[in-house]
């Protein structure tokens, strides 16, 4: 906007940055005082004042007591975000602790994920958040098989995670070890390790034709692999809730037990946050921008990995309103451009110091 009263000059820039930033770091109201001797505007007081007056009054800081300092408003740290802030520069040892992480098989997207996520949470010492999208499945990586009397069996699936997954199968073949064991031998050699679309018919076919008169079980395990392979689509995960608890906006039981609300019951409305949100941008959410955030002053800021035109995943952390988003867009930044390059190659290559982020500021 142009300089001028009601408008964005660029002394209301700099007066808002200073509040805010120092807001961020203290969580206390900031007074023209501070702006004054410790921020280096080089303004008046009466000036100072002035501005930070007319900042409230166009809705960007607010003042929570007559005699208090301001505090930004939710447009208000909106437009830091937008405007003003400069980039976090990370630390060597930070970039180090990233490319140790990326440095992984495309096989373990779901743990390089998990593992993103938990490292950006304790880096900025916010929540973390991970979600896996709807259109991604699990794969079967090895099968067994243990029989629990002559019509039922219990079918052992080892998933991609290390996890493993159990059906029990009731058939109206009589079962016999010798069946058992065929069985384990034609699911192992021809659909372990195969994402579900992989499963062709042909591949099918040839599986029932090995197994001859237990032919029906083969169908029977299909659809137990792809029931398997769907567990946890669209799923959402938060890691380090706790951290939360160590800032004042949190200190207040009914409104720490709101949040939790937020993150147990209404994760569906979150999903569809992450689902429709910008694949390409780093996505901020600041207080009434997140639905049913009975938290009050809270913010979800998080970015999409994307496959094929669809994303498969989101990273990104939860906390106060007066968080350093700097520093947490640098690093969801940083984390999820690494993850989206492993999509399209089997490992990462080490990012070399000249590749670094740089301070703008």
């Amino acid at each position: 906007m142009a300089s001028g009263k009601g408008e964005f000059s660029d002394r209301k820039k700099m007066i808002l940055k200073a509040v805010i930033d120092e807001y961020i770091r203290c969580g206390e109201p900031v007074g023209s005082k501070y702006l004054t001797t410790s921020a280096n505007i080089p303004y008046s007081p009466a000036t100072i004042r002035n501005e930070m007056s007319e900042l409230e009054r166009m809705g960007y800081l607010e003042q929570p007591h007559t005699s208090a300092g301001r505090v930004p408003s939710e447009n208000g740290y909106r437009y830091y975000v937008r405007s003003l802030m400069q980039s976090y520069s990370m630390t060597m040892s930070e970039i180090a602790e990233l490319n140790r992480l990326t440095r992984a098989k495309m096989s373990e997207l779901d743990r390089i994920i998990d593992s993103a996520a938990k490292l950006a949470g304790s880096l900025t010492n916010y929540t973390a958040m991970t979600f896996r999208g709807s259109d991604v499945y699990s794969t079967v990586m090895s099968f067994r098989t243990m029989k629990m009397n002559d019509r039922l069996f219990l079918l052992i699936m080892v998933m991609d995670n290390d996890s493993a997954q159990t059906r029990n199968v009731a058939t109206e073949i009589d079962l016999t070890d010798d069946i058992l064991s065929r069985l384990e031998k034609v699911l192992n050699t021809h659909i372990a390790g195969l994402e579900v679309d992989a499963i062709t018919l042909p591949r099918i076919m040839e599986m029932e034709q090995e197994m001859g008169d237990a032919a029906p079980l083969v169908q029977q395990v299909i659809k137990c692999v792809y029931d398997a392979a769907k567990q946890g689509e669209g799923s959402m995960k938060f890691e380090g809730v706790n951290r939360l608890l160590q800032y004042q906006e949190y200190s207040d039981l009914e409104k720490f037990r709101g949040f939790l609300g937020l993150l147990e019951e209404h994760k569906d409305d979150l999903i569809d946050v992450v689902t429709k949100a910008d694949p390409g941008e780093t996505n901020v959410y600041i207080g009434s921008d997140i639905p049913n955030s009975k938290a009050g002053s809270s913010a979800l800021i998080f970015k999409n990995i994307v496959y094929d035109g669809k994303v498969i995943g989101a990273i990104g952390v939860i906390g106060p309103s007066r968080m350093d988003y700097s520093k947490v867009i640098s690093t969801l930044d940083y984390l999820s451009d690494s993850i989206q390059k492993m999509v399209g190659s089997p490992a990462l290559p080490p990012v070399k110091e000249s590749e670094a982020p740089k301070d703008d500021g």
